[in-house]
């Protein structure tokens, strides 16, 4: 694979983005976290869609990385808005795959 390390960061934020929506779901403040939760399902879907790009090395890859950029740093950012633990650590994820995802998309 030629962007090796892109790649992993993607896939990684992807599946937290998931697993933290459907974590949040469960929680009793789920109605407060509703912006929240779908910017971590739509993180998980850009970071999962980019991940077969890469892969594949479509001719799409940098065009959806510069979306998963934008998506990544909201969702970063709303994620850094709850003192949680789980939501603080998601946003150093997200907000490092906005990095990276520039990075490669340059």
């Amino acid at each position: 694979m030629m962007f090796p390390r892109v790649h992993k960061i993607v896939q990684e934020c992807g599946a937290m983005c998931e697993h933290m929506a459907s974590h949040f779901l469960c929680m009793p403040d789920a109605r407060s976290r509703i912006h929240q939760i779908q910017l971590l399902r739509d993180c998980a879907t850009i970071c999962e869609t980019l991940s077969c790009y890469i892969a594949r090395r479509s001719v799409f890859a940098k065009a959806a990385a510069n979306l998963c950029a934008y998506i990544c740093e909201v969702c970063g950012n709303e994620c850094a808005k709850f003192a949680d633990r789980e939501s603080q650590m998601c946003s150093r994820m997200c907000l490092k795959c906005a990095q990276e995802c520039r990075t490669f998309a340059a």
